[in-house]
């Protein structure tokens, strides 16, 4: 009776600890994570992940689900799997801030819409930005490649055995930098162009002060906004490898596998 209740317990093991680290991703993660998306559906898909990916998880080797040690090992399996997850969320802002800083020089940022993601109110061209970089990530199986990546944190970061390195975090607090810096390298030509589109008018401001500018260069603005977003369009694809990249790397780094 006591080799059955371990063996039972085992059993359970292997399956709440691997599923609360899958599951600690998927709500945080893009695309899954998304509040349109409800609880149970999330809940229904990492069971699914967690019973396919069973049989190539290594053992936990640990019985006793009603200790102390187990709220550590599940806080341990919800640190790691929300630090992967938490990589592409930070990933896909870098559009979105993007998308905002080139609607509040163009004149754009009074076209506003519900986020369903974040719950708030912003810019039409950021929400635009937001759903074609999520359109291009389901296109090149981003989540795919995240999935690869949780299941093989089980083999670099085992249950119970293996804590994120302390660098992880210091890695994951900076990487937060490169969100705003590869979003202003995304939006740099727009608002260049813009800039100068702006300062054209000021010096007509300036050179004939009795002309209304201010009455027709608010709609040329906007018009020049959209032109110079659409010309710079092509350069989107070419920015999203690029850190899309940058956040696979960033996510080895948080499980400690090699690159």
């Amino acid at each position: 009776m006591d080799i059955l209740l371990q063996q039972l317990m085992q059993v359970q093991a292997d399956f709440l600890l691997p599923f609360t680290r899958i599951s600690a991703m998927m709500m945080v993660m893009v695309g899954i994570g998304v509040r349109t998306i409800p609880g149970p559906i999330k809940t229904a898909y990492a069971v699914a992940f967690t019973i396919m990916v069973m049989p190539v998880l290594p053992p936990s080797g640990f019985t006793n689900l009603f200790s102390l040690e187990m709220i550590f090992r599940v806080a341990q399996q919800i640190m790691i799997g929300s630090a992967i997850g938490f990589v592409s969320v930070i990933f896909l802002q870098i559009f979105v801030i993007a998308g905002q800083a080139i609607a509040m020089q163009s004149g754009l940022g009074f076209a506003s819409m519900v986020d369903p993601t974040n719950g708030m109110s912003v810019p039409a061209v950021g929400q635009f930005f937001l759903i074609l970089s999520t359109l291009l990530f389901w296109a090149i199986d981003g989540h795919i490649a995240m999935m690869q990546l949780v299941v093989q944190s089980f083999h670099l970061l085992p249950i119970g055995e293996g804590w994120m390195a302390t660098g992880s975090y210091y890695d994951l607090a900076m990487f937060g930098g490169y969100m705003f810096s590869a979003a202003l390298i995304l939006s740099i030509a727009p608002l260049i162009a813009m800039l100068v589109i702006n300062l054209s008018f000021g010096i007509m401001t300036r050179a004939a002060p009795q002309l209304n500018i201010f009455s027709i260069g608010f709609p040329f603005t906007m018009m020049s906004g959209l032109i110079v977003m659409w010309i710079t369009m092509e350069s989107f694809v070419f920015h999203f490898e690029n850190s899309w990249e940058a956040s696979l790397n960033m996510m080895c780094k948080v499980i400690g596998c090699n690159i």
